[in-house]
C-alpha cells in the first residue's frame, strides 16, 4: 500500500484566524484530491464565528482538548472533551468556546473550505501587521466565495 500524502507539522500551514486563534491545514483539498479537509483550530475562551451554514460541504468537529456551546439549526449543545458533532450542509451552526482554550479538529467533506480560512486569515509564517484583524467584510467575502452564508451573528 502507499500512503497518498504525508505532511509533518512544520509542513502544515497555519493561519491566524478569528479573536487571536490559530487554524493549521492538516489536509486540503489538493492533498485528498478534493475528498475532504482536515483542520484543526487552538482557540481561546470566548472564541465564536458569527451563525453560519456552508452549502457545499458537510462539517464534523471534535473536541480534543476544552468545552463549548454548539448550535445546529435553534437547537443548542454542551460538547465536552473527546465529544464529536456532525453538522450537515444548508443547516446554520456555529459554536463558542467555554473552556479557557480549546482544541478542536474539524473535518470537512468534500474538500475546499480551506480556501475561505485561506482568504481572511493570516499565515503565520508572514510578518504581523500591527493592526490585522479579520472584519466582518472580508470573513463575508470568504464565506461566500467557498459556497458558505453568514446568517447571524455569533451567539
Amino acid at each position: 500500500m502507499t500512503m497518498a500524502y504525508l505532511a509533518q507539522p512544520e509542513q502544515q500551514q497555519k493561519l491566524e484566524w478569528l479573536d487571536g486563534g490559530t487554524f493549521s491545514v492538516l489536509l486540503d483539498k489538493d492533498a485528498t484530491e478534493g475528498q475532504l479537509t482536515v483542520g484543526r483550530f487552538d482557540v481561546a475562551k470566548g472564541e465564536a464565528p458569527p451563525f453560519h451554514l456552508h452549502t457545499r460541504e458537510d462539517e464534523v468537529f471534535m473536541l480534543i482538548k476544552g468545552t463549548a456551546l454548539v448550535w445546529s439549526g435553534e437547537e443548542e449543545y454542551e460538547l465536552r472533551e473527546g465529544g464529536i458533532v456532525y453538522l450537515p450542509r444548508n443547516i446554520p451552526h456555529s459554536y463558542r468556546i467555554t473552556s479557557e482554550r480549546a482544541d478542536l479538529l474539524m473535518i470537512a467533506t468534500p474538500g475546499g473550505i480551506e480556501d475561505m480560512f485561506r482568504h481572511a486569515g493570516r499565515d503565520l509564517s508572514t510578518p504581523r501587521p500591527a493592526d490585522f484583524e479579520i472584519p466582518k467584510s472580508l470573513l463575508e467575502e470568504a464565506s461566500e466565495l467557498s459556497g458558505g452564508r453568514i446568517v447571524g451573528p455569533p451567539r
